[in-house]
């Protein structure tokens, strides 16, 4: 099972919460963490991209690194590690993207990759004077796949002529071509995402939900499993959790508690109010799914794994035993002290890890 780190280029990471460790995000944070990812033999590393917070007590996400830009300072300082950055295709035109992706090819040595969103949250791009209105709900897969079409054309030979319904290119060049083919990622739940990722990703991040469920994925991947069927391609789903670890279980469960206890309940107020706007019936869409699993209170967007690193560890071994499961991308309370702990004390024990237990 591939490991990969989520890293925090908001504030406050992936707890939304007044309790949880507060801190603004920085390049030597996030330095810090890839290469104590890349030193652990971790797999890859992958930014979001976020130009609007939830606000609240917390400010949470109000702090934001741009994504594309922080992934290319840290392609400069690690050698080894895939390094992803996210392109929300409503900001820039595809040839754009397409070129900076190549640049970063050139200062990885071929390891970097984009993560494709679509967009969901409309007060990023209403501040901007950019959002396309609500119909880009009904259509943003097709928007999408137009996008990384030309990539491809970009990619593999240079140039594009490629006309759709969203964009017209006329004889578009883009050299040099990159040094290793860049894959691509989504972070799709819904059925018309799904599809899309199967079609045209390398990678989907299906989200975890709940507390200690390391196999609650299985539907979402199984969803993910038929799609590549009838794609005939082979999109691997990567896992997105949340680890709390301590020396023992009761340490870290507390530690749960204590976060849980200062929920900013008005950041996660105007998340959902947010993702309303998707006027989807879609249950796994991101208007519904956490209330049907009933995770919309909880301070965070994914599921979590509490536990001693012995528990945590059996935990991930649980989930890469789900059929079609290919890695998990986690997410930490505290990311330096946690990728300390996972390296040196959980991934030792993790059976799933075997091959790489002695670079680590």
């Amino acid at each position: 099972m591939q490991l990969g780190v989520f890293i925090p280029i908001g504030n406050n990471g992936w707890l939304i919460s007044t309790t949880s460790p507060q801190y603004k995000p920085s390049f030597d944070l996030n330095k810090t963490i890839v290469q104590k990812a890349e030193g652990f033999g971790f797999d890859f590393a992958l930014s979001m991209i976020k130009f609007h917070g939830f606000g609240g007590p917390s400010q949470f996400w109000d702090y934001n690194l741009e994504s594309f830009t922080l992934m290319s300072g840290l392609a400069a300082v690690t050698t080894r590690i895939q390094l992803f950055a996210t392109c929300a295709v409503l900001m820039m035109p595809p040839p754009i993207t397409a070129r900076m992706a190549v640049t970063i090819d050139s200062i990885s040595g071929g390891r970097f990759g984009v993560n494709m969103i679509t967009g969901w949250q409309r007060r990023e791009y209403t501040q901007m004077g950019i959002w396309p209105g609500s119909e880009h709900y009904k259509r943003r897969y097709e928007y999408c796949a137009e996008y990384v079409d030309i990539m491809q054309d970009l990619w593999t030979t240079g140039r594009s002529d490629r006309k759709g319904d969203f964009f017209k290119m006329d004889d578009c060049r883009c050299l040099p071509m990159p040094s290793a083919r860049i894959p691509i990622i989504c972070a799709a739940q819904s059925d018309a995402g799904t599809k899309f990722a199967a079609e045209y990703a390398d990678y989907n991040f299906c989200a975890s939900f709940g507390y200690n469920a390391p196999t609650a994925v299985g539907p979402s991947v199984a969803r993910l499993v038929a799609a590549n069927k009838a794609a005939g391609r082979n999109c691997g789903a990567l896992i997105l959790t949340m680890i709390i670890a301590d020396e023992t279980d009761a340490a870290a469960e507390a530690k749960w508690e204590h976060y849980k206890a200062g929920t900013d309940l008005e950041a996660l107020a105007y998340r959902d109010a947010q993702a309303e706007d998707d006027p989807t019936t879609d249950i796994y869409a991101q208007p519904h799914r956490r209330k049907i699993l009933g995770t919309n209170k909880l301070p965070t967007n994914q599921g979590v794994l509490v536990g001693s690193y012995a528990k945590i560890a059996a935990m991930l071994d649980e989930l890469s035993e789900v059929p079609g499961v290919s890695g998990v991308m986690m997410t930490f309370d505290d990311f330096v002290i946690g990728m300390e702990q996972f390296g040196t004390r959980i991934m030792p024990l993790m059976r799933c890890r075997n091959e790489i237990k002695a670079a680590a």
